[in-house]
Parts: C-alpha cells; sequence; structure tokens
C-alpha cells in the first residue's frame, strides 16, 4: 500500500491534538476481554509485539511499550502504553477511553480499495529454479519449478481478472523469461494507485530440501525483525523526528496485513488440497522479494520437488489448479476483509 508521507506530516502539523498521559502502572485490563465485549476486533502478533483494533470500519494500530498510536494511518495520538504480562496484553482504563472516542468520534465512511493485486512467479527463463528428475513406469521426467510457478500464476490471473475487473491485476511475468528480483519488486513498487487504494503482493514459489521426506505447503511474510523504508519522506523536512515513528508504525501495519493474507491463503489452500499434502504452517522471513516490496506482501511455497509423491501432485494440471483456486480464495477472503473493514491502511 503507497503512501505519501508529505499529506500525513501536513495534516498533523495542521492541528491534530497530542493527549500526552502516562504509561501503564495500575488498574489495568486485558484488552482482548475488553474487544470481545465491546464489539471489537483485536489482531495481535506476538513476534513483533504489535497489533490492530478495529470496529466500524476504523482501525488503531499499537505496540506494546510504546505510548504512540496511530488512528486510521493518518494521525497520532499518545495515550497510556499497552503491555504484556505473561500472555496477557494489558491495557489501562485511560487507554480504552481514548479508543472508545476515536471510535465513537470517527463515524464516517472511509473508502479505502484493494487497487490492484500482484502475482509473481518465481524464477523463469535462465533461472529454473529447484530441479528434480524422477522415473514414473519406465520413462524419466524432469519438473522445474520455474514451470510449475508460471502454470498456477496464469491461473491465479484469470481468475482474479474475471473476479475483480476493476482491480489492476498484474503478473510478473506471462511466459518463461528471466527477470532479476529487482525487476520483479520495481514492477510493483512502480505501480499507479488511485486516492484511498491498497495494493497486495504474492509471490509462488516451490520448496526444495536435501530430506526427500521433508512435504507440505508454507506461507512466509517478512520478518518483524528486518526494518525498511516504506514511506516517501520527500518534503518531510520540517517534521524529520516524526518519520521514523511512522515509517516503523507503517511497516508494522505491513506486517499484520501480511500474516493476515498468509493466514487465508493458508486457509484456502487447506480447504481446496485437504489431505494430498500438509499445511506446514506460516512462517517469518526475509526473503528480497517481500523485503523489497513497499507493500503488504507474502511468499507462498506449495510443495517440495524433492519429495516423490508431491513431485507426482505438482506435474498433475488437476493439483495445481486446486492451489490457484486456495490461493485464489484466500487473496478473495482478505480483499473482501479489507474493504469490509474500510483498510487496515490508507493510500494515496
Amino acid at each position: 500500500m503507497k503512501r505519501l508521507l508529505h499529506f500525513t506530516l501536513t495534516v498533523l502539523a495542521a492541528g491534530y491534538i497530542f493527549l500526552c498521559v502516562q504509561p501503564v502502572h495500575a488498574d489495568t485490563v486485558s484488552l482482548l476481554t475488553y474487544a470481545e465485549n465491546n464489539g471489537m476486533t483485536v489482531y495481535w502478533d506476538s513476534l513483533s509485539a504489535t497489533g490492530l483494533i478495529e470496529k466500524n470500519g476504523h482501525h488503531i494500530s499499537f505496540r506494546a511499550d510504546q505510548e504512540i498510536v496511530l488512528l486510521d494511518s493518518r494521525k497520532l495520538m499518545v495515550t497510556d502504553a499497552p503491555a504484556v504480562s505473561g500472555t496477557t496484553l494489558l491495557v489501562s482504563n485511560r487507554f480504552l477511553t481514548d479508543v472508545e472516542a476515536f471510535f465513537k468520534t470517527e463515524q464516517g465512511d472511509s473508502p479505502y480499495r484493494i487497487g490492484a493485486i500482484i502475482i509473481d512467479p518465481g524464477h523463469g527463463g535462465k533461472d529454473p529454479g529447484a530441479v528434480q528428475a524422477f522415473h514414473q513406469n519406465g520413462t524419466r521426467f524432469t519438473i522445474q519449478e520455474k514451470d510449475i510457478t508460471l502454470a498456477v500464476g496464469k491461473l491465479l490471473y484469470e481468475r482474479l481478472s474475471e473476479s475483480y475487473p476493476d482491480k489492476q491485476i498484474i503478473i510478473t511475468r506471462e511466459s518463461d523469461v528471466f527477470l532479476t528480483l529487482g525487476e520483479r519488486t520495481d514492477k510493483a513498487n512502480s505501480v499507479k494507485l488511485g486516492e484511498n487504494e491498497a495494493i497486495v503482493y504474492v509471490s509462488i514459489h516451490i520448496n526444495a530440501s536435501l530430506d526427500r521426506k521433508a512435504s507440505g505447503y508454507e506461507v512466509w511474510y517478512l520478518s518483524p525483525g528486518y526494518r525498511r523504508t516504506v514511506l516517501n519522506s520527500s518534503g518531510t523536512d520540517a517534521d524529520a523526528e516524526l518519520f521514523p515513528i511512522l515509517n516503523l508504525m507503517t511497516e508494522e501495519e505491513y506486517t499484520t496485513e501480511s500474516i493476515l493474507i498468509a493466514k487465508f491463503i493458508m486457509d484456502g489452500l487447506a480447504a481446496q488440497i485437504g489431505s494430498q499434502s500438509k499445511a506446514r504452517g506460516i512462517k517469518a522471513e526475509e526473503w528480497f522479494v517481500v523485503r523489497n516490496v513497499n507493500m503488504p506482501s507474502v511468499l507462498v511455497e506449495l510443495g517440495f520437488l524433492t519429495n516423490y509423491e508431491e513431485a507426482l501432485n505438482l506435474r498433475s494440471a488437476a493439483y495445481l489448479k486446486k492451489a490457484a483456486l486456495g490461493i485464489y480464495n484466500g487473496i478473495s477472503a482478505f480483499v473482501t476483509h479489507f474493504e469490509r473493514s474500510r483498510g487496515f491502511t490508507s493510500s494515496r
């Protein structure tokens, strides 16, 4: 999702008020319990210690032990810092008062929508990716990762294009051509979006392992330990001290959204593939194609070419259709969720 920080800081300078209060010390309650009883949805990532509170299409991004929270991705508020005690996320009564006041004040609709979806079939051309040769019924066959990712990517592209004619559906390669990792991410980062439009990036790959028994599919997102610049800092000299804070919180929203996309895709794959393969879960890593796109992004590993049974699945057109449909259903579920909630992150 794209942002222009100049807009954000100009709005802040125009007069949003910071509410300065003390960190959490006493009179704290469980945020998850309070949210459940008061019509709020809380998304919490224990790895990055960041979360998001959603209600009536608006959202508040927060971080444990940090007093600054981000309201609808466009303004800041200082309130009591949330704290983690054991496995419980605690907040003060003042924090809840400020949260309720924001949700009560912000009643209007916000036309956030997914404007573009990038599908990136891994490898291609002179880069075959994982390659494996097998014998079946006396016949030798070779499977290349680049061919499988392209087949799934094209199926996914066709289905998304049919379902979302109002969105930009972009595939980084439509044939057996070589693209550098930089060319892939540059293509994604150069997409032009309309006001309040967002973009997501899905990279498709096939796994390999020295362990021939390794099998299953998994979805990766950017490790919370990796830090990058996701905001446009042009025109922000007067507010330089705010830029790192806003960039950090925006990046953490990307992480939250990437985890959600990963979860939806995992659920979609599980529903389609069933017992033919196993779900290995959602994982975090600093893949180049994930860490260099300035938007929520995930990398899908559809299986292991080095596992004979899985290789047979991955060369089956019927199986690849199931995989593409599973990814499609996951993306579609995220789009519906994002647009129903009017967007976790604003864009310009």
